[in-house]
């Protein structure tokens, strides 16, 4: 790494360059510029700032060809023009210029045929620790010869004085140019940007190349079979990955293509509010020198209090994958055999675990479930139900049928079983109902990945027409078939077909004479 480079991009009188430092000189350099605390385990520990999470309605993408014809134009993928970015890249250049610099160089893909070397360029120390963590690391010959296909410009302390001139959503921004392999970041410096940023170009890039990105978890058993966890935030997506007699590939962010399962991270990001090293040993024994805590409290000893959300609930910590002890080293597996979408389902309709149709797994790809429950959210006192496309559209630059179309032909092509998993709400609503036990939750896992499942006899529920078995091991029979769980069968009714309304209501956006993705048949029926 030499300062030309650096003048290539723009920044000028750089003062030093820390370029790929190792963990001791970043946790050093960290505590020398005041940015961190270390804790009793030697972890450390930083506030993010104001922003405690990502900014997506300050997420734009530079609108220019060819990459604008491919981006799903939206809420979700907002244009900015060339002229604004220009602007905004004079006003990160201008901050990033004279400083002392932080430049990292990593990984984004465990795959050799799929993987992206990326760049990062910042003025904080901890962030190119987190960078460090979260993405694959190069090894000394790699760092040789590597070149940046993309390069992300954190200038956290700057902010858009002309946010309302420019037609913006406030002075931060997240703003990407496809086409000249550039990101700049200003006003949050919440550690997470730098994550989801990638994970957005990835699922840009992949898609165009026949690969399919994806927002899941993987594991691989003793035998080589691979499975994928999709879920949103809630649904149990890492912790049932995480498994003693499976060594996991990863646990956020993956790729699929002709040869397999690939990570794209070299780490994980987990949530650390109530953590305890009874219920998550694994990650709470991840967390030590190298771990990097985002906005936990400390007591006076430099212990954690992990149920202190003062700050906010979403208390994070990244650390190498190399903390888990059971993980697959090559972050690679073979194609999977088994895909589970994980719905916590608050209304307590959706069965412990149903085997989807590959219509069904089309639809319940499309539509990517969850629900919130009283008490996440301010004003929220009943079940809220929740559709992200393809169980993470915040992140999908292209439209959601593209990937599905993807997930749909590599199913086909490798024979994957598809199950819907419900780890939310049984017997009754939130509320009324109780949670579903995590030890039944794993046993319906376990059928899945054992095969034994397969051998179950199956019902068709009504209304959503799922396949749920009426066995399973040792699981209560009434549970499986969710109306049995329920001792007021009107209640469930009426509270089934309000849910079965959410979803034709969601999908309906996929329904036009064009769309050679109308699964809507495989979806609920309402019947009269």
């Amino acid at each position: 790494m030499n300062l030309t480079e650096l003048e290539e991009i723009g920044l000028k009188n750089v003062g030093k360059i820390y370029h790929n430092l190792g963990y001791d000189e970043l946790i050093r350099h960290e505590i020398e510029n005041k940015e961190c605390t270390l804790t009793k385990k030697g972890a450390t520990a930083v506030d993010t700032g104001i922003f405690t999470g990502r900014s997506p309605k300050d997420k734009y993408f530079v609108d220019r060809d060819p990459s604008n014809k491919h981006i799903a134009w939206g809420h979700i993928n907002q244009k900015i023009s060339e002229e604004v970015f220009n602007e905004l890249l004079e006003v990160s250049r201008e901050q990033l210029s004279g400083k002392d610099l932080y430049v990292t160089d990593v990984y984004s893909g465990a795959s050799v045929d799929s993987k992206r070397s990326i760049r990062f360029i910042t003025e904080i120390a901890w962030q190119a620790h987190f960078v460090k963590n979260m993405f694959i690391r190069p090894t000394p010959s790699e760092l040789e010869n590597f070149k940046p296909q993309f390069t992300v410009l954190n200038a956290c302390k700057a902010v858009n004085q002309k946010w309302k001139e420019h037609g913006l959503n406030s002075e931060v921004f997240v703003l990407f140019d496809i086409e000249n392999n550039l990101s700049i970041i200003g006003g949050t410096w919440y550690g997470g940007e730098l994550k989801k940023g990638i994970f957005s170009m990835m699922n840009y890039w992949l898609p165009l190349e026949n690969k399919l990105p994806m927002h899941c978890s993987a594991n691989v058993g003793e035998r080589g079979d691979t499975a994928l966890f999709f879920g949103l935030s809630g649904t149990g997506k890492t912790t049932l990955s995480t498994d003693p007699h499976r060594k996991l590939i990863g646990d956020d962010e993956h790729g699929w293509d002709s040869k397999g399962i690939f990570n794209f991270e070299g780490g994980c990001y987990a949530k650390v509010i109530n953590l305890n090293g009874d219920n998550e040993p694994e990650i709470f024994n991840a967390i030590k020198s190298a771990a990097l805590l985002e906005n936990v409290v400390l007591n006076d000893d430099g212990e954690v209090d992990y149920d202190d959300g003062s700050k906010t609930e979403n208390t994070r910590v990244s650390y190498p994958i190399e903390h888990i002890k059971n993980h697959e080293v090559s972050l690679n597996a073979g194609h999977p055999e088994n895909i589970i979408f994980l719905s916590a389902d608050a209304f307590g309709v959706l069965p412990p675990v149903s085997k989807l149709t590959r219509e069904q797994a089309m639809y319940y790809f499309l539509s990517g479930y969850t629900a919130k429950v009283a008490g996440t959210e301010r004003g929220i006192t009943e079940p809220v139900a929740t559709f992200s496309a393809c169980f993470g559209e915040a992140f999908l630059p292209l439209h959601p049928t593209v990937y599905a179309k993807l997930l749909g032909e590599k199913i086909d092509k490798h024979g994957v079983n598809v199950y819907l998993v419900n780890t939310g709400w049984t017997g009754g609503a939130y509320g009324v109902g109780k949670r579903m036990s995590i030890k039944d939750t794993r046993a319906c896992i376990n059928a899945i990945l054992d095969g034994s499942i397969k051998s179950s006899e199956f019902d068709v529920t009504r209304t959503f027409k799922l396949h749920v078995p009426k066995t399973l091991g040792n699981i209560n029979p009434e549970i499986l078939n969710p109306r049995n769980a329920w001792s007021d069968k009107d209640a469930f009714d009426k509270t089934r077909d309000t849910l079965a309304e959410m979803f034709i209501a969601n999908f309906k956006k996929y329904q036009n004479e064009d769309s050679e993705f109308d699964y809507s048949a495989a979806g609920p029926q309402i019947e009269s």
